[in-house]
């Protein structure tokens, strides 16, 4: 409708023109002695048209000459982002594909053309990583600073992943201090931390990074849980060689971590390495009184403290809500052995061999048969305990 409009006014404009031309009869009239010249007015109208359109297209024919240069620095250009951007998203597409060779050529060839220099030269860094060349990918974050120097928050994440990747954990610590003093506390950094103590086995700092990353809901609650109890599990295991020091790193935990299974086993077993029998069972005692757990009342087995009758009235209490836990069973038979229960023992150690056969509870019914006088019988067990062994 649109079109047919203008069609409409333009042939409208042609009659009206025409009909103008036919009905004005003026001329023209030039002297200059001894020449005398005339003409119609329209053709003096037209004359003038076709000169102002002549020296229109000249003039616009000269600019476009003197703007040819800057047009086609203008269109080399528009190709070589083309180019470029095109060099880019391929290489972003490889990358995503796995394929690291490629990627690279590809992030080189957009370097090359100039293209998102910042962005190219950590895609770079990161494919030759991936290809296990260290030293390619150290240069290519040191073209990273120099070419982005802008971009630094982006170069020093990329740098410190791809130093936690290597395990060089006290390489990426640094890089990481440097990136939480220009981009403060975010999720991001607080991981790349977090990996990055884990890794050099800095527990402490663990444990500190912990609630900062639960503050923000960084990580999830099970692995917070997971990463704390193993962080106070080697830390216990660097305190196991000096009582004082155990004690001290024992007291400092609180109730809830004291009361994680795998936590007090680890400290229970210190402590007891050290002849620290009385908290040894302080700790089991508690634990188990709060989540049974097999491997702790085992070690309960093994921790003789010098009222063992009392032990012993815990174990059984424990046994009427356990009948059948095969380890609490064996403990029961090893404190009545320590306490000269003979009869007692054997059928407590017999009972734990009826639920589950183990090497453990063969070797302790071989060494109390052995107390019994009875070495045909413990000889068969501790041939049983040994190929259970194996």
């Amino acid at each position: 409708m649109k079109s047919l409009t203008w069609i409409l006014a333009i042939l409208g404009l042609a009659v009206g023109l025409v009909l103008a031309i036919q009905s004005n009869v003026g001329y023209v009239l030039l002297v200059y002695p001894p020449y005398r010249i005339d003409f119609s007015l329209n053709f003096l109208i037209i004359l003038v048209i076709a000169s102002f359109a002549a020296v229109y297209a000249l003039v616009r024919l000269a600019v476009h000459t003197l703007r040819l240069p800057a047009y086609v620095r203008a269109f080399k250009e528009t190709r070589r982002k083309e180019k470029g951007h095109r060099a880019t998203e391929d290489a972003l597409l490889a990358f995503a594909e796995g394929r690291f060779a490629r990627a690279e050529r590809f992030a080189q060839h957009a370097l090359l053309l100039n293209d998102a220099p910042g962005i190219n030269t950590l895609l770079a860094a990161r494919a030759a990583h991936e290809q296990r060349d260290f030293n390619r990918r150290d240069d290519y974050l040191a073209r990273a600073e120099k070419l982005a120097p802008h971009q630094a928050i982006a170069r020093l994440m990329t740098q410190a992943d791809l130093l936690l990747e290597s395990r060089q954990p006290q390489d990426a610590i640094p890089v990481v201090q440097t990136l939480k003093s220009l981009a403060g506390k975010h999720v991001g950094v607080l991981r790349l931390e977090l990996k990055a103590h884990q890794l050099a086995k800095n527990w402490d700092q663990v444990l500190l990074l912990i609630p900062q990353l639960e503050k923000r809901e960084g990580i999830e609650p099970v692995q917070a849980e997971q990463l704390r109890i193993n962080a106070h599990i080697e830390n216990l295991k660097r305190k196991a060689h000096d009582a004082t020091e155990l004690q001290a790193y024992w007291s400092k935990l609180s109730t809830l971590e004291k009361a994680n299974n795998k936590v007090a086993l680890t400290a229970a077993r210190f402590f007891l390495a050290l002849g620290g029998t009385k908290e040894a069972r302080a700790i089991l005692e508690d634990s188990l009184t709060k989540h049974w757990d097999s491997e702790l009342v085992e070690l309960y087995g093994q921790c003789m403290d010098k009222d063992i009758v009392k032990q012993i009235e815990r174990a059984e209490n424990w046994l009427k809500d356990h009948p059948r836990d095969p380890y609490l069973l064996l403990a029961l038979g090893r404190l009545c052995t320590r306490q000269e229960l003979w009869g007692k023992a054997q059928s407590y150690v017999e009972a734990s061999l009826s639920v589950e056969s183990t090497r453990a509870a063969h070797l302790a019914l071989a060494q109390l048969l052995e107390k019994m006088n009875q070495p045909d019988e413990a000889c068969k067990h501790y041939r049983q305990s040994l190929a259970l062994e194996n």
